[in-house]
């Protein structure tokens, strides 16, 4: 449910501004922080409630904080990418000396790209390369490993019947 509502975004919510809320929580009114040597968006965060206690003016204009919102969402976005692009390569990596492996698997994605299944041990996600035709996403399926490719983070699975 989450993957198909899409990732969050930071943005500027001003007093009087008709806004979403937050999806999960379902409110309104929402931060959140963690620390500030950890996250951009957090310092932000804190240094706004640090004025706004002090009752001082905001130490960002508005125009600012969109800018900052934007550039955190980016950023945010290009990490994700990374981390998903090491876990992919780091599974690559555990698997490439099991070649011929057979697999109970669950088909997680099927579309003209490819076909997907995810095996439980260890639990990651690869493509069915061969013998992908008819199955559809949540079909129980046993394949066997193909190939890997770590610096690409590729895993490939064949169907065994």
């Amino acid at each position: 449910m989450i993957k198909l509502l899409g990732s969050g975004e930071y943005m500027l919510d001003k007093p009087g501004q008709s806004i979403e809320g937050h999806f999960g929580l379902a409110v309104m009114d929402y931060t959140h922080s963690t620390a500030p040597n950890r996250r951009y968006p957090d310092l932000i965060t804190q240094r706004g409630i640090k004025a706004a206690l002090a009752k001082q003016a905001s130490p960002y204009a508005d125009a600012e904080l969109q800018d900052l919102a934007a550039h955190c969402t980016q950023q945010e976005h290009n990490a994700n990418k990374v981390e998903r692009a090491v876990n992919k390569s780091a599974a690559a990596s555990l698997l490439a000396g099991r070649i011929g492996a057979k697999f109970d698997a669950i088909v997680t994605g099927a579309s003209d790209k490819g076909t997907w299944v995810r095996i439980a041990s260890p639990t990651t996600e690869g493509k069915v390369v061969k013998g992908f035709e008819g199955l559809d996403v949540g079909d129980r399926v046993r394949v066997t490993l193909l190939h890997t490719d770590v610096a690409r983070g590729f895993i490939d699975f064949v169907r065994t019947r």
